[in-house]
């Protein structure tokens, strides 16, 4: 029997929280905070209960098909995003990601991302690729065209910092809230340009890991700063690759392992306290021969959570429309990445939308464990929202 995804909207009435669906000026966003569930008096205590903290009210409000949706982000044409207004309505989706190429100006853009986040029940994450070189989502007059994260990488830290700044406040003021970026990968010189998805198109900061931290060092905190979180990309790296995950499959890396230096820039940025990290879609048989990372619990889980210590959201990277992950449906897809530790399922397709909040859904109430790993996951994003402003309590 076929399950209905369009359940009713949550009314959000508690009485410790409430959100606004118009985003505010977006402030500088905060170091990472711990978020835990108030603990309950004893019975015997006369103290009246604590409320509960706001991303837990926030939660707690919301049913198992709203919590699915806050974790799906879906693509939107960054010329075009009310055509899929609808579907971002229909499956309570928590965040959008403006896909394609655009020079619109400022005000357009501003309003467009308005009107979908006045749809929404909950103020929505807005993210896009503003790298810059040839991977820059907003050009034209109000967004001035970015050097490749190779140039960048090679002058001055103060140079960074402020190409930085400038370009986060400028997507700060039209309501984009994530940036996914910095690319944390690092590309030897041995492979260079040969490498198709980073070296190709110079998105690394440089061929040695150590200056790589040091740029991603000095990206997060000038992004975050100026009011757009920031995503570490693509963990636990492509730079050694030598098929790009969106147009082929195959992608390998036999050399990564957990004590891998070229892991050295993830570790800065999660230390300089980046909001999330994305997940690649290549596959490291030394650190999981059987899964891609992207369905690895041992590298996320294992090696990024436990090891590395991250606490924030973990992003994938496309699971829609990339050729690396063709081998399993949407609804697989969708599971897989959740069940080995990931929170936040990215795909272009819209129309992905569906059979992946349905597989969700359906393997929650078929599932406690895999329920109890939905409502982490949700638990990620809705404290990621609250690190962008998003969330209004008390």
């Amino acid at each position: 029997m076929k399950r209905s995804l369009a359940a009713t909207a949550v009314v959000m009435t508690l009485a410790a929280c409430s959100t606004d669906r118009t985003p505010p000026a977006a402030p500088p966003v905060a170091a990472p905070s711990s978020v835990a569930p108030s603990s309950a008096p004893s019975p015997s205590s006369a103290a009246p209960s604590t409320p509960p903290d706001c991303v837990t009210a926030t939660l707690d409000g919301l049913n198992l098909t709203e919590r699915v949706g806050q974790l799906l982000m879906v693509g939107v044409s960054v010329d075009a995003p009310s055509g899929v207004a609808d579907t971002l309505t229909r499956y309570r989706v928590g965040s959008f990601f403006l896909r394609g190429r655009s020079t619109r100006g400022a005000a357009a853009l501003k309003s467009n991302i308005a009107a979908l986040q006045k749809r929404s029940e909950l103020p929505m994450l807005v993210a896009l690729d503003q790298e810059g070189g040839s991977v820059q989502t907003l050009k034209g007059p109000d967004f001035p065209r970015l050097p490749s994260a190779l140039k960048l990488g090679s002058g001055s830290p103060a140079t960074l910092r402020a190409t930085t700044t400038d370009s986060a406040r400028r997507l700060a003021a039209i309501g984009v809230n994530i940036n996914l970026a910095p690319v944390a990968d690092t590309v030897p010189t041995s492979i260079g340009t040969k490498n198709p998805p980073i070296g190709a198109f110079r998105r690394e900061f440089g061929s040695d890991p150590a200056k790589v931290a040091t740029a991603i060092r000095t990206v997060v905190p000038a992004s975050q700063g100026a009011g757009v979180l920031t995503v570490l990309k693509h963990f636990p790296g492509l730079g050694r690759v030598r098929v790009n995950t969106d147009t082929s499959t195959g992608a390998t890396d036999t050399t990564a392992t957990a004590a891998d230096p070229y892991l050295t820039p993830f570790k800065a940025g999660i230390d300089a306290g980046s909001a999330s990290v994305m997940i690649s879609s290549a596959s490291y048989p030394k650190l999981d021969a059987t899964n891609i990372a992207t369905f690895s619990k041992p590298i996320i889980t294992g090696l990024l959570r436990e090891k590395l210590g991250f606490k924030g959201l973990v992003i994938s990277d496309d699971l829609g429309a990339a050729r690396a992950v063709t081998g399993f449906t949407p609804a697989q897809r969708a599971v897989r990445f959740i069940t080995a530790g990931g929170d936040l399922v990215l795909t272009i397709v819209p129309s992905d939308a569906a059979p992946m909040a349905g597989a969700l859904i359906a393997k929650a109430e078929s599932d406690q464990t895999f329920r109890a790993r939905v409502d982490d996951a949700a638990r990620h994003v809705l404290e990621t929202k609250q690190r962008a402003g998003l969330l209004r309590c008390g």
